[in-house]
């Protein structure tokens, strides 16, 4: 997040969601990284933009801005406080730089007050930055001193949420019964307080039927009451629950596949000979009919090995008879072989289907 505006910008800026810009699109603005490299430069030293944290020669400090991606309603609605759930990428940066004995400044980018417990315990110092959009400078001024060592501009900002102790406390509002959050309402700390805290509870509160709202299917894995099950035409079938699995005959085999982490992907193989279906089954019943409404997507990460030599489609449904469905072969057909590639389906698709 340290070099990109639109993530500091978040949703309800340039588009709705806020996704989807580039640099250019915001001509007078500063990133957080070029407003610390402006000044460190100045100050005779350096600052090196790392997006995975790795370096020649070790630094003085990380400053590492991460956070979430930008968003509105809908797409970034959440069924708890838990940031990014299930993908702990950042969590192991800062752990992996506080181990190589480098002082980590934690830069927090979001909209809203998330659990963030395990990711404070890994970090020197930690700021919740909210969304400074084109104004990334400003958070360098409070970042960094001047050059003859004094404060350059203090820390002002104070918690206009209350910061939350679990990713479960919804109910954390002034007044409310039982109110007790890590951090109140009111709470923030300038360069004269003394801020250091006790390691922090690292249990979230969260059960295994609280998962990511609106994920279906994760590093390999169907969400939180979802499953994973292999079709014949007739609705025969398995539900997978380790692979590989395969209906009979192999005539659709699933496996593990890497994309990002070892087996966190995987790999649907069609015999052609004959229908088969992978579906993703909730549970209970979702209602996405609002969603449809707007510009909301299906969205998913995928890596074509070989097209299609059938028909294929991507359907949506509830039960039998009531089932609508829209021709991927066609894209598929288009996508570099070998090559991952995100693809979105419009939800307003499927409900004119």
């Amino acid at each position: 997040g340290a070099n990109d505006v639109g993530k500091q910008a978040g949703g309800w800026t340039l588009n709705w969601q806020g996704t989807g810009t580039t640099r250019k699109d915001f001509p007078n603005a500063d990133t957080i990284y070029e407003g610390i490299a402006q000044q460190a430069k100045a100050a005779g030293g350096e600052a090196i933009l790392s997006i995975d944290g790795t370096y020649t020669q070790k630094p003085d400090v990380a400053v590492v801005v991460f956070g979430e991606n930008p968003y509105a309603e809908f797409q970034g609605d959440l069924q708890t406080l838990a940031y990014k759930p299930g993908d702990e990428a950042d969590l192991e940066l800062l752990k992996r730089l506080k181990a190589e004995r480098i002082p980590v400044v934690a830069v927090f980018l979001s909209g809203r007050p998330l659990w963030m417990n395990r990711e404070i315990n890994a970090s020197d110092a930690f700021v919740a930055a909210w969304l400074p959009g084109s104004e990334g400078a400003g958070i360098a001024d409070v970042l960094l001193r001047k050059p003859d060592g004094s404060v350059q501009h203090d820390f002002k900002g104070k918690l206009s949420f209350s910061w939350p102790r679990t990713a479960v406390q919804y109910a954390n509002n002034v007044g409310q019964a039982g109110y007790d959050p890590l951090f109140a309402f009111g709470f923030g700390l300038t360069y004269a307080d003394k801020g250091d805290l006790a390691a922090l509870p690292e249990e979230s509160g969260v059960t295994g039927d609280e998962g990511a709202s609106g994920v279906f299917f994760a590093r390999g894995d169907a969400g939180s009451g979802m499953a994973l099950r292999l079709e014949t035409a007739d609705g025969q079938g398995v539900t997978v629950t380790k692979v590989p699995d395969a209906l009979d005959g192999d005539l659709l085999k699933v496996t593990g596949v890497d994309h990002q982490a070892q087996e966190d992907g995987r790999r649907l193989a069609w015999s052609g000979k004959g229908e088969a279906v992978a579906a993703l089954q909730s549970h209970t019943a979702l209602d996405l009919q609002r969603e449809s409404n707007g510009d909301v997507m299906l969205l998913t990460t995928l890596r074509v090995d070989a097209a299609p030599t059938a028909e294929a489609w991507l359907s949506v449904g509830c039960g039998t008879g009531c089932t609508a469905r829209v021709a991927l072969a066609p894209t598929l057909a288009k996508l570099p072989v070998g090559q991952w590639t995100r693809v979105g389906v419009p939800l307003k698709c499927l409900a004119k289907a």
